[in-house]
């Protein structure tokens, strides 16, 4: 018979979400324990966001080379890269992010981290299958943070066979010379330009807009800015022809002939490894636990389910965010409804494709104010090579209250910081004309879109001269 552990709460995962749902039953003196089936580290430090934002800064620097002459710098035609040596400086500033974070893991769980697989038996009782065998586990409450993988559906052929996911990517030993990606989520579009701007020749497919961008204007920008960097097809569906050693990419009457193939066709959550109907939990129709968004709560049960498990809102920041809420909740005889922080999203594609607040799709166009502005008209943009940037900015009609934003600009992961907290204060764009606008500075595209709004309030908006350089 296998041993029982007693535990207050039972955190099944070890990512972003369970650490700190974690810190927050620590912080409450509760007993617990934290399963992973490992490897340890997060989604984010092992196969996410950081492994991806090291390819797009190697890119960076390469691409660079392309502007040297026009300032006058000789000898760039002469350099030369080592994909497999790039990749290799990638995976070890991965692991080190990955190791920091597996041991973090290791050192707040202690002793009560239980590695292995995860079975509920019940909302409160689980089957841990470890190498030294089975492992129960009884808890007064339960968290699921089990995470995510990357999709790959049946017809997908098999890494085996030259086709990986995005996570793979990432464990290459070198790049071959033509590869083609499916999807063109922010995985798929930050990977297509990463290895474009390598010198990878890059085919890409996807049947929506770039990064799921909602905004028309935004989309039709986005896609000009980066079907100049690589053969970019958007509409139809991708399918696959084996050819010698390689594949055929078909979208419609368009083909391509790629070496390898990246498919980046989202995640999808690992809960469906747990039993949960077996255990009694109420599922949706696509197989997915009922939870409040609020509270976390699954049902009217003692487990809660954050992170990329629950398939919300599936980003690092939210995943801490959730994995908190349902830290604390479990450690409460009645859970907490907590107000939700302001939808962010951003594709590092240099520009920038942000989404911020409420999606242009989510509003009545009859009901608000749209302000723009151009890179072309803003001095640092230009001197950037941001002079594609736009952004767009959503107000309410009758009080100028900022709903939401969209962005293709250069440096716009730090304009889309600024919108966020400006809409989750309910800020208006009268109250951000009177903040300070530097000069020559990104954020006076925003002043500009600002005054759009503004004028539409007859004796009310501040004058504001910005430059046009």
């Amino acid at each position: 018979m296998p041993s029982t552990i007693n535990v207050d709460v039972a955190i099944i995962g070890a990512g972003t979400a369970g650490m700190y749902a974690l810190r927050e039953v620590m912080r409450a003196d509760k007993s617990f324990v934290l399963i992973d089936q490992g490897p340890l580290g997060t989604t984010c430090a092992r196969v996410g966001c950081m492994p991806s934002k090291v390819a797009l800064h190697a890119a960076q620097l390469w691409a660079g080379r392309k502007h040297m002459p026009a300032m006058g710098i000789s000898g760039s035609e002469n350099l030369l890269i080592d994909y497999r040596q790039t990749w290799q400086a990638l995976r070890a500033q991965r692991d080190q992010f990955s190791n920091g974070a597996a041991s973090k893991a290791r050192k707040a769980a202690g002793d009560n981290l239980i590695m292995g697989k995860a079975r509920m038996l019940s909302p409160t009782r689980i089957s841990v299958a470890t190498a030294a065998g089975e492992q129960l586990v009884e808890a007064q409450r339960s968290i699921v943070a089990t995470g995510s993988r990357p999709v790959r559906p049946h017809w997908l052929p098999s890494a085996a066979q030259g086709v990986i996911t995005s996570d793979e990517l990432f464990e290459l030993d070198d790049l071959p010379p033509r590869i083609g990606v499916i999807g063109l989520g922010a995985v798929g579009l930050e990977m297509s330009l990463a290895l474009a701007r390598l010198g990878i020749q890059v085919t890409a497919a996807g049947t929506g807009t770039l990064a799921g961008s909602a905004d028309p204007d935004i989309a039709q920008a986005a896609e000009l800015r980066f079907s100049k960097e690589f053969d970019l097809w958007l509409g139809e569906p991708a399918k696959l022809e084996p050819k010698g050693k390689g594949w055929v990419l078909h979208s419609g009457s368009r083909r391509a002939e790629v070496d390898l193939v990246v498919a980046a066709l989202g995640r999808q959550a690992n809960n469906d490894q747990l039993g949960l109907a077996e255990a009694g939990l109420p599922l949706d129709s696509k197989g997915q636990p009922v939870f409040d968004p609020q509270t976390l709560q699954v049902g009217q049960l003692p487990v809660f389910i954050a992170g990329d498990a629950n398939g919300d809102r599936p980003l690092m920041h939210e995943a801490a965010d959730e994995g908190a809420m349902a830290g604390f909740n479990a450690c409460q005889p009645n859970p907490t409804a907590f107000r939700r922080k302001t939808p962010l999203a951003i594709a590092f594609s240099d520009p920038d494709l942000c989404t911020i607040g409420a999606r242009y799709d989510q509003l009545d166009p009859e009901q608000i104010l749209v302000g723009s502005a151009q890179g072309s008209s803003n001095g640092r943009a230009r001197i950037l090579g941001g002079e594609e940037s736009l952004i767009r900015l959503y107000a309410d009609k009758r009080s100028g209250t900022l709903l939401g934003a969209s962005l293709l600009c250069t440096a716009g992961e730090h304009l889309a910081h600024q919108l966020a907290w400006a809409i989750q204060r309910n800020e208006t764009a009268l109250d951000l004309l009177q903040m300070p606008f530097y000069h020559p500075v990104i954020e006076e595209m925003l002043a500009s879109a600002l005054q759009e709004i503004a004028k539409h309030f007859a004796g009310t908006a501040q004058p504001l001269g910005i430059p046009l350089d």
